[in-house]
């Protein structure tokens, strides 16, 4: 896989970064929303991320609204405050009965909520998966923020020249139910196990996006592994905590950290020596495709077939793929060197 180090493409991802809003946080009755776009008849879209609070979806879902007020609709950002395989249900069941137009939900679970997303369905509202896939039969549309074999591959190789491609590493994942997680780490695996045989893979632990879980499985895992030579976390929220663990211990410097982040997050652990690289690509642009990929669906200009082609504002026309599901990009590796160029 081609990892972009033009600076062209950092030039063009810093200025998409920097449009970005952050989302409307949790209420007492765990939602929010946003005001309301082109008037009555205007698409209404409701963002279900797998948890509210989470930085991740922050980004995505202000890149999401910035895209429903480029078409004059109406946005709305719900959820739960855990992220959970059956949380999302009473979300998706509310957007149903309020007739809205378009979900666009990132999956806890790939099977828990295809009940309730079919239901939506039937009610006449389009379903878009982004960031974490349901099953194909229930939704309409996925909107993958890269292939899996390219998050996949960028991630071992990244942990691979932290440590000379050779020693014992630890994947500290989201939930255990996560389905891009988990296709993920299949895909690490068997990368691990094909192309670095010098590489031990010795456990993977969950820290279900949750920060203090995942600081704790950090602690855990140097504990249990004392010559440990590297984490790849591909879930802002655990690499987050565990870049925060590491800094404050004996093993900043000897254990290398790698795995998915937003530069905001991620920023002050590049600078001081924790982390040496990461990977990701632009949360932000993600929630805009999506948006777009939802709109297209509710106007008919596109059905979820392979073949379909759409415009997706300023990110140019794109073209749904095989199984439904439109590609964003590539990740992106953040360094010392580019960092500092981004804000998100």
């Amino acid at each position: 896989m081609r990892l972009h180090t033009k600076r062209s493409t950092l030039i063009a991802l810093a200025l998409s970064g920097a449009m970005l809003l952050t989302a409307c946080g949790g209420g007492e009755d765990d939602t929010a929303s946003a005001g309301e776009g082109g008037g009555g008849d205007a698409t209404t879209v409701t963002f279900l991320p797998k948890n509210l609070g989470n930085p991740y979806f922050d980004t995505s879902d202000a890149g999401g609204e910035e895209a429903v007020e480029e078409f004059g609709g109406t946005f709305e950002e719900v959820g739960p405050q855990e992220a959970s395989p059956d949380a999302q249900v009473q979300y998706i069941n509310t957007a149903a009965q309020q007739g809205v137009n378009a979900l666009v939900v990132s999956a806890n679970d790939p099977k828990a909520i295809c009940d309730a997303v079919n239901e939506a369905r039937d009610a006449g509202t389009k379903v878009v998966t982004f960031d974490s896939d349901t099953s194909e039969d229930c939704r309409d549309l996925y909107v993958n923020q890269a292939s899996a074999e390219g998050i996949a591959k960028s991630q071992v190789d990244l942990i691979a020249e932290q440590i000379g491609d050779a020693g014992k590493v630890a994947i500290l994942s989201a939930s255990a139910n996560a389905t891009n997680q988990n296709a993920w780490i299949e895909l690490m695996e068997k990368e691990i196990a094909d192309n670095h045989p010098d590489i031990e893979l010795v456990d993977t632990v969950y820290g279900d996006d949750d920060d203090q879980t995942s600081f704790d499985k950090t602690a855990a895992l140097l504990q249990s592994t004392p010559d440990l030579k590297g984490i790849i976390s591909p879930t802002t929220v655990g690499i987050a905590a565990a870049a925060r663990y590491l800094s404050d211990s004996s093993a900043k410097g000897k254990v290398a950290l790698t795995g998915l982040g937003t530069p905001n997050q991620m920023r002050e652990y590049v600078e001081n020596g924790t982390v040496e690289a990461f990977a990701l690509w632009n949360p932000g642009d993600l929630g805009y495709l999506a948006a777009y990929a939802a709109k297209a669906l509710v106007d008919g200009d596109i059905e979820g077939k392979a073949g379909d082609t759409f415009e997706a504002g300023r990110l140019g026309e794109y073209t749904v793929e095989e199984g439904g599901s439109v590609l964003l990009g590539d990740p992106f590796v953040f360094n010392a060197e580019n960092i500092a160029d981004f804000d998100f």
